[in-house]
């Protein structure tokens, strides 16, 4: 028996391997740690509080004891074993209990943190792409360009089936827009492909090489200078530096998520070599605003009809409409303001006096 004095906490005992329980109280000697019959004051058990495993504190749930020998204490006075035990309790524990009592705080914690990620976001992310944009060495662009075509021909794409010739005249037509380009016409490469899964498309990847695909050509038809405004559209985006804008803010977006949630593993090597191709199918509505007007400028330049871009629009939604996916629909929606818009580009150019 042991004397009744000091500090105790009541609770249950259950023996080892056993299913029955009995009202118990758990008391601190020293370092040792006693549960006594709540009845006669025995010992049921006791060990080195070191030895002792004892659960965090987690809410209102019950606290649990494991002895050396088997047996288990369990008790709902969460504050009272907090109090016997004091030091002893791990930081973690108090941890966990502090997350769990100060709910609003931890709330207030988050939605701080939320609030920052978005005001990096919105602020600093786009000043940083542009610094970053401005400082990347030609290499870059050229070797992300090279691995998204090489991931598409693996993955996507299967040699082109349009004829040499009709090959030949868009490429012709391609030739003259491109000489009215930034930089030397060399710097755009026109590859057909056929498309597989992402059907009637055309995209441009940061180092000026241009995809264009069997099912768009055929979607087409014989007006070939619809053709030609998309990719006049698709030398946009590589003159504006969208597809590399665009890696590097996703990139950023990575940072922020690393930086939140910890280690993504592989997740930024992967958009600085794959992602270029994803991003290459879909851009802002700013950024697809810039090459709408980049195709009416240089199909003027050219000569050829500079409308043809926003009758190619109008002609896929009545064709293929709303499917989503990786369509052309999807990744250059052409809705009715957007194609309003086109024409009042070209109706402002009209206006202006020849030679500005």
């Amino acid at each position: 028996m042991v004397s009744d004095t000091g500090e105790t906490v009541a609770g249950e005992w259950h023996a080892a391997r056993s299913n029955l329980s009995s009202a118990a109280r758990l008391k601190l000697g020293g370092t040792v740690l006693l549960v006594l019959d709540a009845k006669d004051n025995h010992v049921r058990t006791q060990a080195e509080i070191k030895t002792v495993e004892i659960s965090h504190r987690v809410a209102a749930i019950p606290r649990e004891l494991h002895f050396p020998d088997g047996s288990l204490f369990e008790t709902r006075d969460n504050d009272g074993v907090d109090r016997l035990l004091g030091q002893h309790i791990t930081k973690r524990a108090g941890l966990v209990h502090w997350l769990e009592q100060f709910r609003p705080r931890l709330i207030g914690i988050a939605a701080a943190a939320v609030f920052l990620a978005y005001g990096t976001y919105k602020l600093a992310l786009p000043a940083l792409v542009e610094l970053a944009v401005a400082v990347t060495p030609p290499i870059v662009p050229q070797v992300m360009s090279a691995s998204t075509m090489q991931a598409f021909d693996q993955a996507v794409f299967s040699p082109s089936e349009l004829p040499q010739e009709e090959q030949d005249a868009i490429r012709a037509e391609f030739a003259r827009i491109a000489a009215h380009a930034e930089g030397s016409p060399e710097d755009y490469k026109l590859n057909f492909r056929k498309g597989g899964y992402i059907g009637p498309n055309a995209f441009a990847l940061p180092d000026g090489t241009l995809v264009l695909t069997d099912e768009l050509v055929e979607l087409a038809g014989d007006d070939r200078q619809m053709i030609t405004g998309v990719l006049a559209h698709e030398i946009g985006h590589v003159e504006y530096e969208h597809s590399l804008r665009q890696l590097y803010r996703a990139a950023g977006v990575a940072g922020l998520v690393m930086l939140i949630a910890g280690d993504v593993g592989s997740a930024m090597e992967d958009i600085l070599t794959q992602g270029g191709g994803l991003l290459a199918l879909s851009h802002s509505r700013e950024a697809e605003r810039q090459a709408d007007q980049r195709s009416v400028e240089l199909m003027r330049k050219a000569g050829l009809d500079p409308t043809a871009i926003e009758r190619f629009f109008a002609l896929l939604e009545e064709k293929l409409g709303d499917k989503g996916g990786t369509s052309i629909v999807s990744t250059h929606p052409g809705t009715p303001e957007r194609r309003k818009a086109i024409l009042d580009y070209n109706a402002a150019l009209d206006k202006k006096p020849a030679g500005n």
